[in-house]
């Protein structure tokens, strides 16, 4: 038989997720001057480590689909995805353009060599383009100094038939924790391009969900936002749990116990010997460990749900094993569930709290190894 550990992917909380974004999204359009944005759902990452096989009929109610690599885009198209895929990395080379054009891609433009290459292609038709300003996250985009510039080059290529249509975009550096520093990489944006025409898309994963962001926005009427984590049933943000916004997890990590001994005073657990036992202990041992994906860097005291009842880990992960404290669940036994994360278990951001990482690490590191399944749509 195989392994006792698998990953269950749930296509109706990534329905849920999206609906109580897009709800969010509704009751900040009811201020003045703000209409309804547009929703380009992430799926970068294979999903989020959730499938793109899974996330496209899910996110059905999206206005498009947001992701960095050409396969995974292709892949949207043959599974039937009409509505536009934006690639938040643009492309690498001029022959990219030909995937461009053939599966209708818009592309990010975020440096002079990408629009001298469109300028050097002759495409079939034009495509559709977003020009990155860097507002201070200093990773992709035009400085405000080379941005003007910029456009103008877009400007001639829209006149050329290389692009038809050309957005403005950004991205947040601390839209999770630091409003005044995504107010002010905000307003840089917005100077920059203050008079440019065209749709805009500034709210990244937390800004997506944030009042404060969206309370400056009332004069841009074609916004569009690129929720992330949110969708997968993670928080965006550094001090509020996705429960408190109403998310459901997609992602459930599960596993069986292998073992049950009991343990004396003074006995260790695990590589290292970090955990010694100071009372009579019924100690449990679970088919996961850093080799499926499950974080090596948490350690005693990290959350675990075994036969329905909440403990916890015990003892160093090691490879393919971890330890828990299964001394007040007499039920549990060899072959009890075990829930490392998701739905019926830990949330995924808490796990990841313990390890010193957040939870979009987790979710994209679970391991090919452990099988998944995907649930019925109208699993809760």
């Amino acid at each position: 038989m195989p392994r006792p550990i698998s990953l269950e992917i749930s296509p109706h909380a990534l329905q849920h997720n999206l609906e109580v974004v897009r709800q969010q999204l509704a009751q900040r359009a009811q201020q003045p001057g703000v209409s309804l944005p547009k929703v380009w759902a992430v799926v970068k990452a294979n999903a989020y480590g959730h499938g793109i096989e899974s996330a496209v009929p899910a996110f059905d109610a999206a206005d498009g689909l947001a992701m960095l690599d050409l396969n995974e885009a292709i892949r949207c198209r043959e599974l039937g995805w009409q509505k536009p895929i934006l690639m938040l990395e643009g492309f690498f080379e001029p022959a990219d353009l030909a995937v461009f054009d053939e599966y209708r891609l818009s592309s990010v433009l975020h440096c002079t060599e990408q629009l001298d290459m469109l300028a050097a292609t002759r495409l079939k038709r034009p495509i559709n383009a977003w020009l990155k300003v860097n507002a201070g996250m200093n990773r992709l985009g035009f400085s405000p100094a080379e941005f003007p510039t910029a456009w103008r080059q877009a400007q001639r290529l829209i006149q050329n038939q290389c692009l038809y249509r050309v957005g403005k975009m950004a991205h947040f550096s601390m839209a999770d924790s630091d409003e005044a520093a995504t107010l002010d990489q905000q307003h840089r944006f917005m100077e920059v391009t203050r008079g440019i025409p065209g749709p805009v898309s500034l709210c990244n994963s937390a800004a997506t969900l944030s009042p404060a962001i969206w309370s400056t926005v009332k004069t841009e009427h074609n916004q569009w936002v690129r929720p992330g984590v949110c969708l997968y049933g993670g928080s965006p943000f550094v001090e509020q749990s996705a429960d408190g916004l109403g998310l459901l997890p997609a992602q459930t990590l599960k596993a069986k116990l292998l073992s049950v001994r009991t343990l004396a005073v003074g006995e260790t657990v695990g590589y290292g010997n970090t955990f010694v036992v100071d009372k009579p202990m019924r100690m449990g041992v679970v088919a996961c460990g850093y080799a499926d994906g499950y974080p090596r860097l948490t350690g005693n005291g990290t959350p675990v749900v075994v036969a329905g009842k909440t403990t916890q880990l015990i003892g160093r992960v090691s490879m393919d094993m971890l330890a828990v404290d299964i001394t007040h669940i007499p039920a549990a036994r060899p072959g009890s569930d075990v829930v490392l994360w998701g739905h019926g278990g830990p949330s995924i951001d808490a796990i990841a709290a313990k390890a010193q990482t957040i939870g979009y690490e987790l979710m994209v590191n679970v391991s090919p190894r452990v099988p998944r399944k995907v649930l019925p749509s109208s699993y809760s």
